[in-house]
């Protein structure tokens, strides 16, 4: 049996698994891996009764190609249980003929020292004694925190108090959202932030371009783990925060806050299978209903009753579902309206809400900036997403349209996604006005909901500028460019992303796209190929022609498209 140990982790929230920190090892296995799982389970056992943590769980997940081998553990010690799981998959690979024996004389007691220089009994009690008061507790490698926003206590872990010296009736929370899914994510977590600054709250937001309360931006980068969500949630002037949750974080690390008081999916698609030993949408739709575990029992879910794969999984789970949908006869709506449930949906050119037997009337898409009167269909999608959160939260009607009245979509607010700009031009003798489209769509799922925006848009010409990373499926990137010529563009410009080849080589990409283009029936003579996306976009401005259509998925260097704009 071949096996290769490929990484070796910390869960440091409720997971994929379970609601448990825990550590985990992800290895490639050729062959079936059940003896494997089974070796492993048994050294586990004996390790943990060794070291004194004979009480801790164990589970495993078999895919394709691979296999993860999880134990739990108490935030104090999960490097140490780390260095135990490797211990046990090193034993277990001997077992089955694919490795050295562990000289155990020697790692058993190495394990004792590492158990015992790690145990912090001080953060456990805090962390039992914030349970018991029903007080938020964060803990990160530098921070141990109490309570969300101004009545946040935060100390270094080598320096805790003692529990009966805190005042805890002075520890409070905060409403908190978490957002996740393939597509929307981003633009719905900040239409809900604009929501909440509307009903006037001091919103705070984390997101994979920045972080930030109010106006204040904390800092910029990808924020969508949980680092970013325990920096927002120490924020003094927070008063109501909205998280972006991404599939990456989520796997890698668990979630970052142990209670949220609404979550949504805003759809699952294909998008960076195989990372993680998920490698299908089968696969992943679990992973991004991480977010459920943030829940307790009867605070809402908010699910797209639109996505079939997330209508079935649902099916599957005791929660309690807040749909959405663009279909007011959608089955799960009517469902929900008949039980006397959460539902929101657009009818007649307005987003609706029910809920408890009440219909109300909220917006009209005209009045949404963001969806162009009704032609950017997947930002009325996010709207809807929005209003589900908000309404869970209490947030009054009048807020909700002042809040998405106020949110323009546009490259201040919402940077790279769905940003509209036009010029009027004079050239060749002709005078008009060409629209540029600011896009993020880097999937299959994404890039069929923008061709639609595209093809309802008038214009002469539709010049598309696409590139894309190198860690995607040659099939992912072949069903990419299909949706991309779903657009029908009358002219493509292929860029390198330097930097992204990621285990390619360099313009291996850029040739792929080309190939499967021409087997759309996009003309060889209507395709350009450039270096990167800024001399790209600078091509496309430079040749412009009144009454085009240029659309920049810009992937990378997007301040530098932004800026050429």
């Amino acid at each position: 049996m071949k096996l290769e140990l490929t990484d070796s982790r910390r869960l440091t929230g409720a997971n994929l698994f379970w609601d448990y920190p825990s550590a985990i090892i992800d290895a490639a296995v050729e062959g079936a891996p059940s003896a494997l799982v089974s070796a492993w389970d048994d050294r586990v056992q004996s390790l943990l009764d060794a070291v004194g943590y004979a009480d801790e769980k164990t589970c495993h997940r078999i895919f394709d190609g691979g296999v993860s081998l999880v134990i739990s553990a108490p935030i104090d010690v999960l490097y140490s249980m780390c260095e135990l799981n490797e211990v046990a998959w090193a034993c277990a690979a001997h077992e089955v003929g694919a490795g050295a024996m562990p000289d155990l004389d020697e790692e058993i007691p190495r394990l004792h020292r590492l158990f015992d220089e790690e145990r912090n009994p001080p953060l456990l009690a805090l962390q039992k004694a914030a349970r018991e008061h029903g007080v938020p507790f964060l803990w990160d490698d530098d921070e141990v925190s109490l309570g969300y926003g101004k009545s946040t206590l935060t100390w270094p872990p080598d320096q805790l108090p003692s529990t009966e010296d805190i005042d805890w009736s002075s520890i409070g929370s905060i409403p908190v959202a978490l957002v996740t899914g393939t597509n929307g994510k981003s633009s719905t977590v900040r239409m809900t932030a604009a929501i909440m600054a509307a009903a006037g709250y001091r919103a705070g937001l984390t997101s994979t371009d920045f972080i930030r309360v109010g106006d204040r931006e904390i800092d910029r980068g990808d924020y969508s783990g949980t680092g970013g969500a325990r920096m927002l949630m120490r924020q003094p002037d927070v008063e109501m925060a909205v998280l972006e949750v991404a599939r990456g974080g989520l796997l890698r690390r668990g979630l970052g806050v142990e209670h949220a008081d609404v979550a949504a999916v805003t759809n699952v698609a294909a998008d960076h299978l195989g990372d993680y030993g998920i490698n299908s949408v089968e696969e992943l739709i679990p992973a991004k209903f991480i977010v459920r575990r943030a829940l307790h029992p009867g605070e809402p879910l908010v699910l797209n009753a639109d996505d079939e794969g997330v209508v079935a999984y649902a099916a599957t789970l005791p929660c309690r579902i807040a749909w959405f949908s663009l279909d007011a006869k959608n089955a799960r709506i009517e469902e929900a309206i008949g039980q006397r449930g959460q539902a929101c949906y657009l009818r007649d050119g307005y987003l609706h809400a029910h809920v408890a037997g009440t219909e109300r009337r909220i917006v009209h898409v005209d009045d949404i900036p963001a969806t162009r009167g009704g032609i950017v269909r997947y930002n009325i999608s996010n709207a809807l997403a929005a209003v589900s959160i908000a309404v869970a939260l209490g947030i009054s009607d009048q807020a909700i349209r002042a809040g998405l009245a106020a949110f323009q979509g546009d490259e201040s607010d919402n940077p790279g996604r769905g940003n509209w700009f036009e010029h009027d031009i004079t050239r060749g003798g002709r005078s008009g006005t060409v629209r540029i489209l600011v896009d993020f769509a880097h999937n299959e799922h994404g890039m069929q909901a923008l061709a639609e925006t595209v093809r309802g848009v008038a214009s002469d010409r539709v010049v598309l500028l696409m590139g894309q990373a190198g860690d995607r499926l040659d099939k992912d990137i072949g069903d990419l460019v299909r949706a991309a010529c779903g657009m029908r563009p009358d002219r493509l410009l292929i860029a390198e992303l330097p930097g992204y080849e990621r285990g390619r080589e360099p313009f291996a990409v850029r040739a792929l796209i080309h190939r499967f283009a021409v087997n759309e029936g996009i003309p060889e003579s209507a395709i350009d190929a450039f270096d990167s996306p800024a001399e790209a976009t600078a091509r496309a401005l430079d040749d412009a022609r009144p009454g085009d259509l240029i659309v920049l998925l810009a992937l990378t260097q997007r301040s530098e498209a932004l800026d050429l704009v």
